[in-house]
Protein backbone atom coordinates (compact mmCIF):
# COMPACT_ATOMS: atom_id res chain seq x y z
CA UNK A 1 0.00 0.00 0.00
CA UNK A 2 3.20 2.60 0.67
CA UNK A 3 4.16 1.43 -2.50
CA UNK A 4 1.16 2.43 -4.45
CA UNK A 5 0.06 6.13 -2.49
CA UNK A 6 4.45 7.01 -3.71
CA UNK A 7 3.39 6.16 -6.83
CA UNK A 8 0.42 7.56 -7.16
CA UNK A 9 1.70 10.24 -5.88
CA UNK A 10 5.13 10.43 -8.21
CA UNK A 11 2.45 10.46 -10.51
CA UNK A 12 -0.27 13.16 -9.74
CA UNK A 13 0.55 15.68 -12.51
CA UNK A 14 -0.32 13.06 -15.03
CA UNK A 15 -3.64 12.49 -13.28
CA UNK A 16 -4.02 16.17 -13.27
CA UNK A 17 -3.47 16.60 -16.89
CA UNK A 18 -5.87 13.52 -17.50
CA UNK A 19 -8.81 14.78 -15.63
CA UNK A 20 -8.51 18.28 -17.28
CA UNK A 21 -8.48 16.78 -20.66
CA UNK A 22 -11.80 14.89 -19.10
CA UNK A 23 -12.98 18.69 -17.96
CA UNK A 24 -12.70 19.88 -21.68
CA UNK A 25 -13.97 17.04 -23.22
CA UNK A 26 -17.38 17.16 -21.15
CA UNK A 27 -17.12 21.21 -21.42
CA UNK A 28 -16.99 20.22 -25.26
CA UNK A 29 -19.99 17.77 -25.26
CA UNK A 30 -22.50 20.54 -23.02
CA UNK A 31 -21.71 23.34 -25.58
CA UNK A 32 -23.41 21.32 -28.35
CA UNK A 33 -25.70 19.92 -26.29
CA UNK A 34 -25.11 16.04 -27.51
CA UNK A 35 -27.10 13.80 -26.13
CA UNK A 36 -26.22 12.10 -22.94
CA UNK A 37 -24.97 8.75 -24.55
CA UNK A 38 -22.84 9.96 -26.21
CA UNK A 39 -20.90 11.45 -23.73
CA UNK A 40 -20.74 8.51 -21.16
CA UNK A 41 -19.13 5.71 -24.19
CA UNK A 42 -16.55 7.57 -24.54
CA UNK A 43 -15.35 8.94 -21.14
CA UNK A 44 -16.51 5.36 -19.88
CA UNK A 45 -14.09 4.20 -22.69
CA UNK A 46 -11.13 6.78 -22.02
CA UNK A 47 -11.65 5.88 -17.85
CA UNK A 48 -10.92 1.90 -18.83
CA UNK A 49 -8.51 2.52 -21.24
CA UNK A 50 -6.65 4.83 -18.50
CA UNK A 51 -7.05 2.36 -15.58
CA UNK A 52 -5.53 -0.86 -17.94
CA UNK A 53 -2.69 1.62 -18.88
CA UNK A 54 -2.19 2.46 -14.74
CA UNK A 55 -2.62 -1.12 -13.88
CA UNK A 56 0.23 -2.56 -16.22
CA UNK A 57 2.33 0.72 -15.56
CA UNK A 58 2.11 0.17 -11.22
CA UNK A 59 2.86 -3.31 -12.18
CA UNK A 60 6.64 -2.71 -14.02
CA UNK A 61 7.25 -0.15 -11.14
CA UNK A 62 6.78 -2.38 -8.63
CA UNK A 63 8.66 -5.22 -10.27
CA UNK A 64 12.05 -3.04 -10.64
CA UNK A 65 11.11 -2.00 -7.28
CA UNK A 66 11.43 -5.79 -6.24
CA UNK A 67 14.88 -6.03 -8.17
CA UNK A 68 16.01 -3.20 -6.27
CA UNK A 69 15.71 -4.17 -2.97
CA UNK A 70 18.58 -6.41 -2.48
CA UNK A 71 21.03 -4.14 -3.62
CA UNK A 72 19.70 -2.16 -0.12
CA UNK A 73 22.25 -4.70 1.71
CA UNK A 74 24.62 -4.84 -0.73
CA UNK A 75 28.30 -3.36 -0.70
CA UNK A 76 29.23 -3.16 -3.68
CA UNK A 77 26.81 -2.44 -6.28
CA UNK A 78 27.21 -3.56 -9.96
CA UNK A 79 26.32 -2.17 -12.88
CA UNK A 80 25.58 -5.39 -14.55
CA UNK A 81 23.03 -6.46 -11.88
CA UNK A 82 20.50 -3.01 -11.78
CA UNK A 83 17.96 -3.43 -14.09
CA UNK A 84 17.47 -1.39 -17.29
CA UNK A 85 16.95 1.87 -17.63
CA UNK A 86 13.59 2.96 -19.08
CA UNK A 87 14.11 6.90 -18.86
CA UNK A 88 16.65 9.46 -19.05
CA UNK A 89 15.83 10.13 -15.63
CA UNK A 90 16.66 6.53 -14.19
CA UNK A 91 19.52 6.61 -17.12
CA UNK A 92 21.15 9.40 -14.83
CA UNK A 93 20.12 7.99 -11.96
CA UNK A 94 22.58 4.46 -12.85
CA UNK A 95 25.39 7.08 -13.93
CA UNK A 96 25.38 8.58 -10.12
CA UNK A 97 25.10 4.94 -8.83
CA UNK A 98 28.22 4.32 -10.78
CA UNK A 99 30.21 7.04 -9.76
CA UNK A 100 29.15 6.66 -6.24
CA UNK A 101 30.22 3.63 -6.44
CA UNK A 102 33.65 4.18 -7.60
CA UNK A 103 34.20 7.30 -5.37
CA UNK A 104 33.21 5.05 -2.20
CA UNK A 105 35.74 1.75 -4.07
CA UNK A 106 38.66 4.14 -3.91
CA UNK A 107 37.60 6.00 -0.51
CA UNK A 108 37.57 2.34 1.01
CA UNK A 109 41.19 1.77 -0.27
CA UNK A 110 42.36 4.32 0.98
CA UNK A 111 41.10 4.21 4.36
CA UNK A 112 41.87 0.21 4.44
CA UNK A 113 45.65 1.21 3.37
CA UNK A 114 46.09 4.12 6.31
CA UNK A 115 44.65 1.17 8.90
CA UNK A 116 47.24 -1.06 8.00
CA UNK A 117 50.10 1.23 7.38
CA UNK A 118 48.58 2.11 11.17
CA UNK A 119 48.33 -1.45 12.46
CA UNK A 120 51.70 -2.20 11.00
CA UNK A 121 53.14 0.65 13.00
CA UNK A 122 51.88 0.08 16.29
CA UNK A 123 52.89 -4.01 15.80
CA UNK A 124 56.70 -2.76 14.95
CA UNK A 125 56.47 -0.33 17.97
CA UNK A 126 55.07 -2.61 20.35
CA UNK A 127 57.84 -5.43 20.03
CA UNK A 128 60.68 -3.04 19.30
CA UNK A 129 60.25 -1.16 22.67
CA UNK A 130 59.90 -4.73 24.63
CA UNK A 131 63.55 -4.69 23.78
CA UNK A 132 64.47 -1.72 26.26
CA UNK A 133 62.12 -3.48 28.53
CA UNK A 134 63.76 -6.42 28.71
CA UNK A 135 67.20 -4.47 29.03
CA UNK A 136 65.58 -2.54 32.34
CA UNK A 137 64.25 -5.82 33.63
CA UNK A 138 67.63 -7.05 34.11
CA UNK A 139 69.47 -4.76 35.17
CA UNK A 140 66.81 -4.07 37.80
CA UNK A 141 67.47 -7.89 38.65
CA UNK A 142 71.05 -7.23 40.12
CA UNK A 143 69.80 -4.36 42.89
CA UNK A 144 67.64 -5.08 46.04
CA UNK A 145 66.12 -2.00 47.26
CA UNK A 146 63.26 -0.43 48.09
CA UNK A 147 63.45 2.26 44.51
CA UNK A 148 64.59 -1.26 42.68
CA UNK A 149 61.22 -2.91 43.58
CA UNK A 150 58.98 0.03 43.00
CA UNK A 151 60.71 0.47 39.43
CA UNK A 152 60.71 -3.24 39.05
CA UNK A 153 56.52 -3.13 39.50
CA UNK A 154 56.43 0.47 37.20
CA UNK A 155 58.09 -1.75 34.23
CA UNK A 156 55.52 -4.71 35.22
CA UNK A 157 52.87 -2.24 34.44
CA UNK A 158 54.76 -1.17 31.17
CA UNK A 159 54.75 -4.31 29.84
CA UNK A 160 50.88 -5.03 30.44
CA UNK A 161 50.21 -1.67 28.15
CA UNK A 162 52.58 -2.67 25.96
CA UNK A 163 50.33 -6.11 25.74
CA UNK A 164 47.44 -4.70 25.61
CA UNK A 165 48.28 -2.85 22.38
CA UNK A 166 49.47 -6.03 21.10
CA UNK A 167 46.26 -7.69 21.69
CA UNK A 168 44.20 -4.63 20.90
CA UNK A 169 45.76 -5.16 17.35
CA UNK A 170 45.17 -8.65 16.78
CA UNK A 171 41.40 -8.77 17.81
CA UNK A 172 41.14 -6.40 14.87
CA UNK A 173 43.25 -8.78 12.76
CA UNK A 174 41.47 -11.10 10.13
CA UNK A 175 43.62 -13.88 11.49
CA UNK A 176 43.74 -15.19 15.03
CA UNK A 177 45.56 -17.54 16.83
CA UNK A 178 43.50 -19.41 18.80
CA UNK A 179 44.82 -23.12 20.18
CA UNK A 180 41.64 -24.95 21.99
CA UNK A 181 42.64 -27.37 24.21
CA UNK A 182 41.98 -28.67 27.84
CA UNK A 183 44.07 -27.35 30.09
CA UNK A 184 44.95 -26.99 34.04
CA UNK A 185 42.57 -23.93 35.36
CA UNK A 186 44.90 -23.93 38.52
CA UNK A 187 48.08 -23.77 36.25
CA UNK A 188 46.85 -20.86 34.89
CA UNK A 189 45.92 -18.79 37.34
CA UNK A 190 48.83 -19.28 39.64
CA UNK A 191 50.54 -18.17 36.35
CA UNK A 192 49.28 -15.23 36.08
CA UNK A 193 49.11 -14.75 39.65
CA UNK A 194 52.60 -15.03 40.10
CA UNK A 195 53.00 -12.30 37.86
CA UNK A 196 51.82 -9.72 40.77
CA UNK A 197 53.88 -11.50 43.49
CA UNK A 198 55.71 -8.30 43.76
CA UNK A 199 52.93 -6.18 43.87
CA UNK A 200 51.19 -8.47 46.45
CA UNK A 201 53.76 -8.06 49.17
CA UNK A 202 54.53 -4.40 48.63
CA UNK A 203 51.57 -3.41 48.94
CA UNK A 204 50.76 -5.82 51.85
CA UNK A 205 47.55 -7.04 49.97
CA UNK A 206 46.53 -10.68 51.15
CA UNK A 207 45.93 -13.37 48.67
CA UNK A 208 43.02 -16.15 49.43
CA UNK A 209 43.09 -18.69 46.75
CA UNK A 210 41.31 -21.90 46.89
CA UNK A 211 42.53 -24.95 44.58
CA UNK A 212 40.38 -24.91 41.79
CA UNK A 213 40.90 -28.20 41.04
CA UNK A 214 39.32 -28.71 37.64
CA UNK A 215 40.39 -28.12 33.96
CA UNK A 216 38.48 -26.08 30.87
CA UNK A 217 38.56 -26.24 27.17
CA UNK A 218 40.00 -22.72 26.53
CA UNK A 219 43.22 -21.04 24.78
CA UNK A 220 45.82 -20.86 27.32
CA UNK A 221 47.38 -17.36 26.56
CA UNK A 222 43.97 -15.42 25.69
CA UNK A 223 42.40 -16.35 28.72
CA UNK A 224 45.53 -15.50 30.85
CA UNK A 225 45.42 -11.67 29.87
CA UNK A 226 41.79 -11.11 30.70
CA UNK A 227 42.66 -12.89 34.35
CA UNK A 228 45.59 -11.13 34.49
CA UNK A 229 43.50 -7.78 33.70
CA UNK A 230 41.42 -8.51 36.03
CA UNK A 231 43.78 -9.27 38.90
CA UNK A 232 45.54 -5.65 37.38
CA UNK A 233 42.05 -3.80 38.34
CA UNK A 234 41.51 -5.36 41.81
CA UNK A 235 45.18 -4.46 42.34
CA UNK A 236 44.77 -1.03 41.17
CA UNK A 237 41.39 0.11 43.27
CA UNK A 238 41.97 -2.42 46.34
CA UNK A 239 44.11 0.14 48.82
CA UNK A 240 43.69 -2.92 51.37
CA UNK A 241 42.47 -5.85 52.43
CA UNK A 242 42.62 -9.02 50.06
CA UNK A 243 42.00 -10.50 46.57
CA UNK A 244 39.96 -13.86 46.93
CA UNK A 245 40.44 -16.16 44.12
CA UNK A 246 37.64 -18.88 44.10
CA UNK A 247 35.71 -21.56 41.36
CA UNK A 248 31.86 -21.40 41.56
CA UNK A 249 29.62 -23.92 40.26
CA UNK A 250 29.72 -25.18 37.90
CA UNK A 251 32.90 -23.67 36.08
CA UNK A 252 32.81 -19.84 37.39
CA UNK A 253 36.16 -18.37 38.02
CA UNK A 254 35.33 -15.83 40.76
CA UNK A 255 37.89 -13.07 41.55
CA UNK A 256 37.03 -10.60 44.80
CA UNK A 257 38.73 -7.67 45.38
CA UNK A 258 37.56 -5.43 48.98
CA UNK A 259 38.37 -2.25 46.57
CA UNK A 260 36.55 0.77 46.58
CA UNK A 261 33.54 -0.65 44.11
CA UNK A 262 31.78 0.40 41.25
CA UNK A 263 29.01 3.49 41.75
CA UNK A 264 25.76 1.65 40.55
CA UNK A 265 25.74 4.08 37.48
CA UNK A 266 29.14 2.82 36.13
CA UNK A 267 28.21 -0.93 36.73
CA UNK A 268 26.12 -1.56 33.52
CA UNK A 269 28.96 0.03 31.13
CA UNK A 270 32.07 -1.13 32.50
CA UNK A 271 32.73 -3.45 29.30
CA UNK A 272 32.10 -0.46 27.26
CA UNK A 273 35.33 0.61 24.99
CA UNK A 274 37.06 3.61 26.29
CA UNK A 275 34.61 3.51 29.33
CA UNK A 276 36.26 4.83 32.59
CA UNK A 277 33.45 5.60 35.19
CA UNK A 278 33.90 7.87 38.09
CA UNK A 279 37.15 5.85 39.50
CA UNK A 280 38.62 6.11 36.15
CA UNK A 281 38.29 9.56 35.97
CA UNK A 282 39.56 10.18 39.71
CA UNK A 283 42.93 7.67 38.25
CA UNK A 284 43.58 9.81 35.45
CA UNK A 285 45.91 6.94 34.35
CA UNK A 286 42.53 4.76 33.01
CA UNK A 287 42.49 4.01 29.55
CA UNK A 288 39.12 2.10 30.04
CA UNK A 289 39.91 -0.41 27.74
CA UNK A 290 40.95 -3.43 29.83
CA UNK A 291 37.48 -4.77 30.30
CA UNK A 292 36.57 -4.43 26.78
CA UNK A 293 39.14 -6.46 26.11
CA UNK A 294 38.38 -8.74 28.38
CA UNK A 295 34.75 -9.23 26.72
CA UNK A 296 35.92 -9.59 23.81
CA UNK A 297 38.32 -11.72 24.26
CA UNK A 298 35.77 -13.98 26.39
CA UNK A 299 33.14 -14.02 23.71
CA UNK A 300 35.78 -15.33 20.86
CA UNK A 301 36.80 -18.31 23.20
CA UNK A 302 33.04 -18.80 24.19
CA UNK A 303 32.86 -17.41 27.73
CA UNK A 304 31.01 -14.68 29.54
CA UNK A 305 32.43 -12.22 31.89
CA UNK A 306 29.99 -10.43 34.03
CA UNK A 307 30.55 -8.12 37.37
CA UNK A 308 28.63 -6.72 40.68
CA UNK A 309 30.32 -4.60 42.87
CA UNK A 310 28.95 -2.67 46.01
CA UNK A 311 30.83 0.97 46.96
CA UNK A 312 33.49 0.60 49.84
CA UNK A 313 32.84 -3.05 49.98
CA UNK A 314 34.50 -4.64 46.97
CA UNK A 315 33.86 -6.07 43.41
CA UNK A 316 32.98 -9.15 42.21
CA UNK A 317 33.87 -10.86 38.88
CA UNK A 318 32.71 -13.68 37.35
CA UNK A 319 34.16 -15.52 34.28
CA UNK A 320 31.89 -18.24 33.35
CA UNK A 321 34.43 -21.11 31.38
CA UNK A 322 31.23 -23.78 31.13
CA UNK A 323 30.72 -24.32 26.90
CA UNK A 324 30.00 -26.50 24.41
CA UNK A 325 31.92 -29.13 23.21
CA UNK A 326 34.23 -28.44 20.22
CA UNK A 327 36.97 -30.17 18.65
CA UNK A 328 39.99 -30.45 20.51
CA UNK A 329 43.50 -30.02 18.80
Amino acid sequence: MDLFMKYLKSHRRIFLTALGFCFIFVCSFLLYHLPLEALLYPTLLCIGIGLVLCVLDYSRVKRKHELLQPFRTMTDIMDELLPLADTIQEEDYRQIIRLLREEHDAYRKETDRRYTDMIEYYTVWAHQIKTPIASMRLQLQNEDSTLSRKLTSDLFRVEQYVEMVLTFLRLGSDSTDYVFREYDLDRIVRSSVKKFSHEFISRKLRLIYEPLQTTVITDEKWLSFVIEQVLSNALKYTPAGSITITLESPKTLRIRDTGIGIAPEDLPRIFENGYTGYNGRTDRKASGIGLYLCRRICSNLGHTITASSTVDVGTIIDIDLSQRKMKME
